[in-house]
């Protein structure tokens, strides 16, 4: 990978480790699946618009869309809702690296040196040892959740991976963009059916009405234009340019940001235990994402491209 290549990615880390305190703002005013809707709304609309449709497979497209969209966010925002801390949910996120793995193995036939499968290994244990302190507060179900999060993350990552793959000369940027289209009305369907048909809306026209809901309307455009369309748009050019293992452990640092901004501004403190688990899980992951010579494939965008997120 490029100098320049890791800078980017440096910048997704701390883009989406300070994200972690914007979705604990926006979701103490709004309930989760309607929370996710309208992060993904707000940029679906004018792209529909004004972007066009960039030149990849449809059943990439919605691969990403659900993997990184719907997936990701409806575990995640219900997780951290049900009292998933915000630093410990950054951390437990990043398991998207090994599932990335794991997925990029058995769908795209990667191959796995024995040094990655001891790397997963160790990573589970490292989830095994959060779980079982989180068990002994009886909060094990949002770290599950939290994990279904990561999963379907990795689900997204396999969708980006291939729409690269398959067509090169793509914008990265216009596939985030459009990825955006699709989570909006399944969100919104679970957020009628689950939190009631008028909870969301009755939340979101408190906020606009109140200066109480500053707070949540400018966590919800942090949340939309830095995390998603700056953050996702970079992660996706790196993962249209490299392979899915060389990509993914740049992820792990995410959470040296997230629980580090979780307790200077909240005064979360991370238990021992969840720390050493967390420890456990980077070093198994960072072993199990790492490959022996990463190729790159040819820049898919020019530099102007890149100038303009």
């Amino acid at each position: 990978m490029t100098t320049r290549d890791r800078l980017l990615g440096l910048t997704v880390v701390v883009l989406w480790g300070m994200n972690f305190l914007a979705i604990r703002i926006g979701l103490d005013h709004f309930p989760p699946f309607f929370f996710a809707a309208l992060r993904f709304a707000v940029i679906a609309i004018p792209v529909l618009v004004f972007i066009p449709r960039p030149a990849v497979r449809t059943r990439w497209l919605l691969l990403y869309g659900t993997g990184f969209g719907i997936l990701q966010f409806a575990f995640l925002f219900t997780a951290m809702r049900t009292g998933m801390p915000t630093g410990l949910a950054s951390l437990v996120l990043q398991s998207s690296a090994p599932f990335t793995v794991v997925l990029g193995a058995v769908l795209l036939r990667e191959r796995l040196r024995p040094v990655q499968v001891a790397g997963l290994a160790v990573a589970v244990l490292g989830m095994v040892v959060i779980g079982a302190d989180r068990l002994a507060d009886a909060t094990l179900l949002p770290v599950l959740l939290t994990l279904a999060g990561g999963l379907g993350w990795a689900f997204g990552n396999i969708g980006a991976r291939q729409a690269g793959a398959d067509s090169p000369g793509f914008d990265p940027l216009h596939l985030t963009l459009w990825m955006s289209v699709i989570p909006p009305l399944p969100l919104l369907a679970l957020s009628l059916a689950v939190e009631g048909p008028d909870t969301g809306f009755r939340a979101l026209g408190a906020a606009v009405s109140s200066t109480a809901g500053l707070p949540a309307l400018a966590a919800l455009a942090y949340i939309a234009l830095l995390a998603t369309v700056c953050g996702s748009g970079l992660w996706t050019y790196l993962m249209s340019r490299y392979p899915a293992g060389t990509v993914a452990p740049l992820s792990l640092l995410v959470p040296v940001v997230g629980i580090a901004a979780a307790w200077v501004a909240l005064d979360e403190r991370p238990s021992v235990a969840s720390l050493v688990g967390g420890t456990i899980v980077i070093a198994g992951a960072f072993a199990a994402t790492t490959t022996r010579q990463p190729r790159p494939q040819p820049d898919p965008v020019p530099d102007r491209g890149l100038v303009q997120v």
